[in-house]
Order: structure tokens, then sequence, then C-alpha cells
């Protein structure tokens, strides 16, 4: 009996150890999540700007606070190529945080990226963290269906978040603006036709519109580095839809090209009458914007007629030029009078949890990023601290859409004021809706800087429902993955292939009579059928 007690004993004493060690091991785990007083550690891998440290940032020290979280950063810098590499590279080599926090006109994960990390188990899927967790952004999916198509893959997970950043002036961004002190000055009125256009750019040419006695002019300037910026789109758009990016129609629900039309062809034959008669800068299907800015600012005289651009701002920064130029409507060709239409957010994954996140993390980030999609969220986050970077509105203030009620203006810094780096700015942008950017406050002045935005979104309006009724929106499609990558070859052979051709076409080294029957066949050796078939099926499959 003797015996037995005491191997009862020293049993239990073993067990005690045992618990006691699983006890301490789970501690063990359990600190290495979080910080020294319990906050949860999460590693972020995100773009800082050159005036912003995450880690000393206000917003930074308030997320922390209201999320019980510590942040333990990784960055790169806003160049594009160095911060995708930067990823990649973590990525492939196991070494990746628990969250990248990313901005879409740096890098981001494509819808492909989401797809091939999400099937590896890489990239967690957000479904369930979003049902418990995140209610604004449950009610943001339920009531934005582009959004929630960008952002939900064709299994139904929703892999990363995409910004949904709804600016108005960017969703019409193939603009034309006009030298309007120069039309002033010839008793000319702005061009509503192509037609029109021609006759004012011949004028611009020939009759010397800045008085120095020298045929300097240039009518029509644009670049090709920024899709924007491509004369092509906003010309091509008087004859048959281009829609600058993806070049496919959509007809009755019908996915088809445009590219290969007769009408695209007469677009052609339009452009190039420009070009012929030295109306349009060679520099135009060339040059880079530092180009294009470099003759919108020319310091002698100002030589720029008219450019195209999604704002002034990209052409000219000269303040004296810049106040010249106001936007055409898009002009009556011969068989349409379009605008350029694209959703302006970009799809593809901003906010991206890793399988090295554990739950805490998890949860964590998704109430955090769930904050962003409130206004008082976004506010704080994007724009920074009340009345050191943006104020609320006062009795006079006009709101950038006149109808709208007003909600906050900015604070412009003063010269030589230190950085505040009190925002995360375009890293936080996830939920500023149409309604929420039309409230913002700017000068009713519209040609000082502080009016700038209103400027722009009274030039859209121009531009707003000249769509047609049905357009493709590539911004919302989700390829299926297993012909993923054939149809990425595929759309990178036949938009190169379109972009060569129409540059050849519209200078001459290709006799537009002659080859167009041969350019229009060579589509099928590119493979257009099955394109179509890929970009129709996905269409279907989008809901949309």
């Amino acid at each position: 009996m003797k015996k037995t007690i005491m191997l009862f004993v020293s049993l239990l004493l073993l067990l005690s150890i045992a618990l006691v060690g699983c006890s301490s091991n789970e501690k063990t785990d359990v600190s290495q999540e979080s910080g020294g007083d319990g906050a949860v550690k999460i590693k972020v891998f995100a773009p800082q700007g050159a005036e912003t440290d995450l880690e000393t940032n206000s917003f930074t020290k308030l997320a922390e606070e209201k999320f019980n979280i510590d942040f333990e950063w990784q960055t790169t810098t806003f160049d594009a190529t160095s911060a995708s590499e930067v990823r990649n590279i973590a990525l492939a080599s196991g070494d990746y945080p628990d969250l990248f926090l990313l901005i879409p006109w740096v890098d981001q994960f494509s819808q492909t990226d989401l797809l091939r990390y999400g099937k590896q188990g890489v990239v967690l899927p957000l479904n369930d963290l979003i049902d418990k967790h995140a209610p604004n952004i449950k009610k943001v999916l339920e009531n934005h269906p582009y959004y929630k198509a960008m952002a939900t893959a064709p299994d139904g997970n929703i892999y990363g978040l995409p910004q949904l950043n709804e600016c108005f002036h960017c969703s019409y961004g193939n603009k034309l603006w006009i030298n309007t002190d120069w039309l002033e000055k010839l008793k000319l009125e702005m061009p509503t036709t192509t037609e029109e256009l021609k006759n004012v750019l011949t004028a611009f040419k020939t009759q010397d519109p800045n008085g120095n006695g020298k045929q300097d002019e240039v009518p029509l300037s644009g670049s090709p580095s920024l899709v924007e910026s491509s004369v092509i789109p906003y010309l091509m758009n008087g004859f048959i839809y281009d829609d600058s990016r993806s070049r496919l129609l959509l007809e009755n629900g019908k996915v088809d090209l445009a590219a290969n039309k007769e009408e695209w062809k007469e677009g052609l034959s339009y452009i190039k009458s420009l070009y012929e008669e030295g109306l349009i800068d060679k520099g135009a299907f060339s040059q880079n914007t530092e180009a294009l800015q470099k003759t919108g600012n020319n310091a002698e005289a100002q030589i720029l007629g008219a450019a195209t651009s999604m704002h002034p701002g990209v052409f000219v920064s000269e303040a004296e030029y810049q106040k010249d130029y106001d936007a055409a409507a898009p002009l009556k060709g011969a068989n349409a009078a379009y605008a350029t239409y694209n959703f302006p957010s970009s799809p593809g994954g901003a906010f991206v949890l890793t399988n090295n996140a554990s739950e805490e993390v998890q949860i964590a980030a998704i109430k955090l990023v769930d904050y962003m999609f409130t206004q008082e969220g976004q506010i704080r986050s994007h724009f920074g601290e009340e009345g050191v970077s943006w104020r609320k509105h006062q009795e006079g203030d006009v709101a950038i859409e006149e109808k709208a009620e007003p909600i906050l203006a900015q604070i412009p810094s003063k010269e030589g004021e230190e950085p505040r780096n009190d925002s995360w700015g375009a890293m936080a942008q996830y939920y500023q809706p149409r309604e929420f950017r039309d409230g913002w406050i700017q000068a009713t002045d519209i040609y000082s800087p502080e009016g700038y935005e209103r400027r722009l979104q009274e030039a859209t309006h121009l531009y707003e429902g000249k769509e047609p009724s049905e357009t493709f929106p590539h911004w919302a499609i989700w390829i299926d993955p297993a012909v993923a990558d054939e149809a990425a070859m595929i759309r990178t052979n036949i938009e190169d292939y379109i972009e060569q051709n129409s540059l050849q076409f519209i200078t001459g080294t290709k006799d537009l009579e002659k080859e167009w029957d041969a350019y229009v066949q060579g589509f099928e050796q590119l493979n257009l059928k099955r394109y179509l078939e890929i970009m129709q099926e996905a269409y279907d499959n989008s809901g949309l």
C-alpha cells in the first residue's frame, strides 16, 4: 500500500510538472506574439514616403493604443519597381511578415498573385474575419457591387482587400485640356467636333497665338508613359469607344474588340491627318511626362496649345501658364462622342494577411482596417490630426460638389514647416466613396492652388455619363487560374500589337489603306478568338 501511495504521488508530481511546462510554453508563445505590455505584435510590410516615419507617426501611435497593437515595420520607398522586388523576394524566401499594407499606385498584390498565394496557403482568406470582426467592411461589400467583385476571387474567397477610392475626376482620366487664352486671342470657340478641333489646332500652329513672331507653337501634345496622357483614346472616342486599357467592347453582354473595327480605322485616319499636318507633336507618341512638362513650361514663351492628360499639372506646372488650360468636352466625330470611363479603384490586394499571422494578429489587423472603413477612421488615418492637417466645415465653406454637404477642409503646410507625420496618407485610403469625396471643401477660385480639385471636379462633369451604356468592367474581372497564364500572354501580345500598329499607321510607316486588312488578319495569329472566349467567360462569371 505504501509503495502504491508513493507511486501515485510520483505520478501526480510528474503530471503537475508536465502541466506547468505546457503552461510555460503557452505563455512563451503568447509573449512572442505580444509586446511587453501585452499588446499584439504585428510584423508589417509597408511603403514609406520621405516625409513619413511610420514608427513615430501619430496615427501609428493611435492605432497601437486603440487596438492594443505593437507594430514592427519593414518598409520600402515609393519606388514601384523596388517595392515590388522587395515584396516578391520576401515571399519567395519564406521570410515574409504577418501583414502587407500597400499603396496601389506604388505596389500591391495583383489578382493573379492573390490566387497563386491563396492556393499555396501563404495568403489567408478574410471571409470569416470580416464576417465576425469587420461590420463596416461587410456593409461596404454588400452595398458596392464593383468593390465586392474586385475583392472576391472565383472560389468565393477574399484573399486581400483593395482600396475603394471613388475619385470622380480619375473616373474619366482621358481628358483634353485646351489653352483658352489662345482661343480668346484668336477669337475661336471651344471645339465640339473633331473637325472643329482640327481647325483650332491649325490656327494655333499658323496664327502665332503666343505673339512672339515665331511659328514655335506646339498645337497638341501628350505622352504614352501615362495611359491618360495618350492622345489616341480621347481622339478615337469620336469614332469608336476606346477604354484606353483593354480595348474591349461590351454590347448586349457580348465581349468584342474595338481595335479591329472599321470605326477604329476611321479614327486612326483622322489622327493620322493631324499628325501629317504637324498638328500633333511627334514626341506625343514617345516622350515621357518630364519631356511633356518641358514643353508645357517652356521658359522663353508659352508654346503648348493643348494636351491630353488627367489634369493640367501633368503637362504644366508653371502657375501663370497652368491657369490658361480648360477641359474640352468629348468631341463629336463621325460615329460617336464618347468619354473614356474606368472605375477609379484598382483590383488586387492592398491589405493582405499571411499564414505567419496568428489568430490574435488576424483579429487585431482586421479590426484596424475595419476602422478605416468608417468616416472617422478614414479621416484620421488618411488626413491626420484635426486642427493640424484638417478642419471641420465652417460657415461659408463650399464642398467640391456644390450640392454636397461640406465635410472637411485640408490645412495646407506652411513654407518651411516640418513634416507633420500624423497620417498614413495613401496607405489608408480604404473607403472613400464619391459621396465622401464630394464633401471635401475647396476654394471657389478654381485657378488657385486651393481650388484645383474643384477645377477637376467641374471639368469631369463635361465627361460624366458620355461612355457607352455598356462598358467592359475589366477592373472587376477575375480570370480562372487554370487559364490565367494563357490569358495574360495573349493579352500582352494583343495590346502590344494594337499600340505598335496604331503608331505605325498614324506616323505613316505603315500604309493604313493598303495594310489594314493584313493588320486585322494578324489578330488571328494572336489567338484573339480564344482571348475573347476567356474574357466572355470571366465576365459571365462576374455576376455584374
